[in-house]
């Protein structure tokens, strides 16, 4: 199986190789299962390209000695349950996942299958892992933004946007990394002289009802909090924020790239990477329990300058010195 191939996925669909190929292969053939708890884009193919790269890199390659299930986020909670059992029916030897969705979804039906995560926000307070140094169990990973991301996220947009007096932050109320990020920039805002509101969505639907309402005073601003559901409604929420010319900021520089003004991130290729080593130490006979969990240590700054004119804004030279890309 070509790499190429591995990566033409269409959305919602699963890729599979039929592990009963194992008998043919002279050495053992190991499983890996991988759950993307986001929406198929330009930038999460490339993730799992460096994630399969450094695989390969290191002894496991596809089709060979190591057969891979993977399934996307379809925007369908419930049949993303049922594509996770399937996943899990096949005995794989470790899991990975995407998102702190996936994660919900896989927990609690992957038995003692070993499970790495990725991009997982405050995976200790989710109750995931007892603690990064000794997270117990069979669970361990890559951890993305932290709560206190929250008030950075405010921070870089009220330096952007220094007239903004109002914020309205998109989130999914029910995951309790939104519920602390949400109080960091609670916290934050009086500081900043910004009020916060809370826009808890579930869905498109939701999404364009509470930034309407939110747009009828002027002033705004959005953050955009990191989740199946604003990843797959990007394109949406960005639609609505260039309508109602509001200042947005995100988790993803994808989201600046299709027209959003700022991202703050971490480095999601360095994440995949690192992720695919811990699969390698795990499929040698290593421990979730023994491998401590991560916290991120590269963070990346994006500036759309065409979406900045767009909305009468002059970004600060000293934003502009600190971004890692700049789209002009």
């Amino acid at each position: 199986m070509r790499r190429r191939d591995f990566i033409k996925v269409v959305a919602g669909s699963a890729v599979t190789w039929p592990f009963g190929a194992r008998a043919q292969q002279p050495a053992r053939v190991r499983r890996l299962i991988v759950l993307m708890g986001a929406a198929e884009t330009t930038s999460s193919r490339g993730w799992l390209t460096i994630f399969l790269h450094r695989l390969d890199e290191l002894g496991w390659h596809e089709g060979n000695n190591l057969f891979i299930k993977l399934q996307w986020w379809n925007d369908r909670p419930e049949q993303m349950r049922a594509w996770a059992a399937e996943l899990i029916a096949g005995s794989p030897d470790v899991a990975a996942t995407f998102t702190n969705l996936a994660l919900e979804v896989m927990q609690p039906i992957a038995g003692r299958v070993p499970i790495v995560f990725i991009g997982v926000g405050d995976p200790v307070g989710s109750g995931f892992i007892a603690s990064f140094a000794h997270p117990g169990g069979n669970i361990t990973g890559f951890a993305s933004h932290d709560p206190s991301m929250g008030s950075k996220w405010l921070e870089v947009l009220k330096e952007t946007a220094p007239n903004l007096k109002r914020v309205l932050v998109i989130m999914e109320p029910a995951t309790p990394v939104h519920q602390a990020m949400w109080h960091s920039i609670e916290e934050a805002a009086p500081r900043l002289g910004v009020e916060a509101a809370a826009g808890g969505v579930h869905n498109a639907p939701d999404i364009e009802s509470v930034i309407k309402s939110f747009a009828q005073q002027s002033d705004g601003g959005l953050i955009v909090l990191p989740h199946a559901v604003t990843v797959y409604n990007a394109t949406t929420i960005i639609a609505l924020a260039r309508r109602y010319r509001l200042p947005d900021i995100y988790a993803f520089s994808d989201a600046v790239t299709a027209g959003g003004l700022l991202s703050y991130s971490l480095d999601w290729n360095d994440q995949f990477r690192r992720a695919a080593e811990y699969v390698d130490k795990i499929l040698k006979g290593a421990k979730p329990a023994d491998l401590p969990a991560q916290a991120p240590t590269k963070f990346a700054l994006t500036v759309n300058l065409r979406t900045a004119n767009t909305l009468g804004l002059s970004i600060p030279p000293s934003l502009l010195g600190r971004a890692d890309e700049v789209i002009e």
